[in-house]
């Protein structure tokens, strides 16, 4: 997993030898330090995501937001960032999440609400993909990846932490006074 987690980070790791990252939160590119790519506060204390950085959806973005064509004239200048993110914050907070989804929606401008976890499942994307399935009475992610010919299955409830310890120490074939000395130290979370 480590390792797995690790590869997402090539793209970073090559902006950094390039000179296009730093360790500054909310000052780089993809980490909120641009307007344009970003979570936004609306009127209703909803958020939208915005991601519009090629310069097309980029486009697409402004006009959404009712600001004329040259409100950004500098779009990857660094330096303007923090000024271009106060105004979008300021344009954004003037409406509902739902009232700019309409505006939003069927448009390439790379705005999505950010969704609750209650939220998630219903939203008609994600309803369509089944992306959520209800399984032993639990909401809850579908399998992914999907194969055409070997589909995934929702075995049981999400464990909760601990909950399978003994059974879990049992199947590695630690004996069971030794799992229970595990247990009762409490060098292994049981539920």
């Amino acid at each position: 997993m480590i390792d797995g987690a690790a590869s997402l980070m090539t793209m970073f790791y090559g902006m950094k030898a390039a000179g296009m990252w730093n360790a500054n939160r909310d000052d780089n590119l993809l980490d909120g330090g641009a307007h344009f790519y970003d979570t936004y506060e609306c009127a209703d204390g909803q958020y939208l995501a915005i991601g519009a950085i090629e310069p097309q959806f980029h486009a697409l973005l402004v006009k959404g937001l009712g600001l004329p064509d040259d409100a950004f004239p500098a779009q990857m200048k660094r330096a303007e960032w923090p000024e271009y993110s106060k105004r979008v914050a300021e344009v954004v907070k003037t409406k509902t999440r739902d009232q700019w989804m309409v505006v939003f929606d069927g448009t390439d401008a790379c705005v999505a609400p950010v969704l609750s976890m209650e939220e998630a499942p219903k939203h008609p994307h994600n309803a369509e993909r089944k992306t959520f399935v209800e399984a032993f009475g639990t909401v809850q992610p579908g399998p992914a990846p999907r194969f055409s010919r070997t589909a995934g299955a929702v075995n049981g409830v999400p464990a909760m932490a601990g909950g399978q310890s003994a059974d879990v120490l049992k199947s590695w074939g630690v004996e069971a006074e030794r799992a229970d000395g595990f247990l009762k130290a409490g060098a292994v979370v049981q539920g």
